[in-house]
């Protein structure tokens, strides 16, 4: 009885750092991706206006400093509508994707 026990044991470690390994690579590879398409889409975006870039920069950077102020003020009410409901998700998204970035792009050797 030990020893079935002991062998459960150790197919059971064997599949969770298996499964832990394989799922550390798929998200460093969509980090990758990820990272890829952002500065495909800044390759792509500069190439055709440099102009409208860095002014679709600086408007993004408004709409998740707003998102970012009411995403972190206190307010009496607890919902948020219209703009500031979608500049508060988008602000969350973008930290999200930052976050993740953060965590798993350092593992791709693309750079």
């Amino acid at each position: 009885m030990g020893v079935r026990r002991a062998a459960k044991g150790v197919g059971d470690f064997l599949i969770d750092t298996v499964g832990e390994a394989v799922a550390e690579v798929v998200l460093t590879l969509l980090a990758c991706v990820l990272l890829g398409c952002l500065v495909l889409i800044a390759y792509l975006s500069w190439s055709a206006s440099p102009r409208l870039t860095v002014a679709g920069a600086g408007l993004l950077s408004c709409l998740f400093a707003h998102g970012a102020w009411q995403t972190f003020r206190r307010s009496g009410k607890g919902r948020r509508r219209g703009l500031a409901a979608l500049t508060a998700t988008g602000f969350t998204g973008a930290a999200a994707t930052a976050l993740f970035l953060l965590l798993y792009a350092p593992g791709c050797d693309c750079m």
